[in-house]
């Protein structure tokens, strides 16, 4: 790779990045936007926006050098943790249990 060609791809990848913070920016917004309607929004809206909002998280971790691999073991660290500080999310829905058997379960 020439000197001009490896700015370009510096540049290239300083700008993705600028534009995926944007994306994540304008999802969390959009977030908001949809809970201030309540009970009006779609469980359809909702997911897709959720959804959009997890893949940029995945590709701004890409582009920082992270592998998907690194992002998946700190979530499951992270669930690991909760159940076992007894989160409240934990202790009054067991919804980090079930995101983990969830996992485990979709694990390829």
């Amino acid at each position: 790779m020439t000197p001009s060609e490896h700015n370009l791809d510096v540049t290239r990848n300083l700008r993705l990045v600028e534009w995926l913070k944007c994306e994540m920016l304008s999802g969390m917004a959009s977030f908001y936007r949809l809970m201030l309607k309540g009970s009006r929004v779609s469980q359809e809206a909702l997911a897709d926006v959720l959804a959009n909002i997890i893949l940029v998280a995945y590709l701004l971790a890409r582009r920082m050098g992270m592998t998907y691999a690194m992002i998946d073991l700190k979530i499951h660290s992270k669930i690991k943790l909760g159940v076992t500080e007894e989160h409240e999310v934990e202790k009054w829905y067991r919804d980090l249990s079930e995101l983990a058997a969830y996992m485990n379960r979709n694990r390829k």
